[in-house]
């Protein structure tokens, strides 16, 4: 899964979550816990606190994390007899309990901590309210109310316990935070229509939910995804080298699966669309290393695959087209490119390999 926020460049400095217990967030009045309000530039400034614990600028997430995967609690669990709380697919590889020893005995369902992170979602990082008076009636003139502690609207923040879910390896609640999130953004596209933003991050999301449903083993689904990740990406202009990566990676995730399910031409087919995006972003951008490696990686999965097909000449064009390049390329020894060195250097050797495969 990416770890790149699809979501960071629209992200606002912002506020805190207004949700309360029990309540409907777009009554609340927006205050702050003594009542007081502050002028900023017009809008209004409120220093409340979540109720529930979040923290943006930790991320803590108060009561309602799993102590195991470190995010939002999903299928919320208890343990038996102890009572501590977890993701059931966490807490199910474990006999005793992580947090104080205790045998576990059982584990049942616990819906009502449940219910409450679900209102805690669906009431995170609304962020801009209609002023109201100290009687609850809406103030005429318009004005933006600020909430002073999320730093995330909710699409960055469901990404960001997607990411730590897939992370713990529990995929159905990555899953889960991420198909809300797609629906999110499908209901901006009915109402905004297809703008390269809502594109380029619907995409993003698409090819994370593909790369769940391949953890879970499900390969149908998760090339529905990626092929409609490519599609919304698709969309967008080539100028963003971290969407030209997402959507070349998109299609190679497809090649792979292809590949692994013995249809070689179609896999053929997608890594040379992979090769295709990437050949035009290293022409654009040529003094960017990372695309010159990417392009090799490319011409290698498609040397590999010519291979398979006994189109050994091809086969050999393109690894050795390969080797050129990484050879050709320069790198600075400094700390920022070391990452790339080593990645260079391992395609390399790789590429390297398989000539010399067959000339023994």
């Amino acid at each position: 899964m990416s770890s790149g926020c699809p979501f960071a460049k629209t992200a606002p400095v912002g506020a805190v979550c207004p949700m309360r217990s029990g309540g409907d967030v777009d009554k609340h009045e927006a205050r702050g816990e003594d009542g007081d309000r502050s002028q900023n530039n017009g809008s209004e400034t409120v220093p409340a606190k979540c109720p529930f614990g979040y923290d943006s600028h930790t991320f803590k997430l108060g009561p309602l994390s799993c102590m195991i995967c470190k995010a939002l609690l999903f299928e919320s669990s208890k343990c038996v007899p102890c009572a501590h709380k977890f993701c059931k697919a966490c807490i199910s590889r474990f006999k005793d309990c992580p947090l104080c020893g205790a045998d576990i005995d059982k584990i049942e369902p616990d819906s009502d901590l449940q219910n409450t992170v679900e209102r805690f979602i669906n009431g995170h990082a609304r962020i801009k309210r209609a002023q109201v008076n100290a009687d609850g009636s809406e103030i005429q003139e318009q004005k933006n109310v600020i909430y002073a502690d999320v730093s995330m609207e909710r699409g960055a923040f469901l990404v960001q316990q997607a990411m730590r879910a897939f992370q713990a390896k529990n995929i159905e609640s990555a899953r889960s935070r991420l198909s809300l999130c797609a629906e999110d953004i499908r209901e901006q596209l009915q109402s905004l229509g297809n703008t390269a933003e809502l594109c380029s991050q619907l995409g993003a999301i698409l090819g994370m939910l593909g790369d769940c449903c391949r953890a879970m083993g499900d390969a149908g689904q998760a090339v529905d995804y990626y092929e409609e990740s490519v599609e919304f990406l698709s969309k967008v202009p080539a100028k963003d080298l971290e969407l030209v990566h997402t959507l070349s990676v998109s299609l190679n995730k497809i090649g792979d699966l292809k590949y692994y399910d013995g249809d070689l031409q179609s896999a053929r087919s997608y890594y040379m669309r992979s090769l295709d995006v990437r050949r035009e972003a290293a022409k654009e951008n040529s003094n960017v290393s990372s695309q010159i490696i990417d392009v090799a990686v490319s011409l290698a999965k498609v040397a590999d695959v010519d291979r398979t097909l006994k189109n050994e000449a091809g086969a050999i064009t393109g690894f050795q087209e390969a080797v050129e390049l990484l050879e050709s390329l320069k790198l600075n020894s400094d700390a920022d490119e070391s990452n790339l060195e080593q990645r260079r250097v391992s395609v390399l050797d790789f590429v390297r390999g398989q000539i010399e495969e067959k000339a023994v």
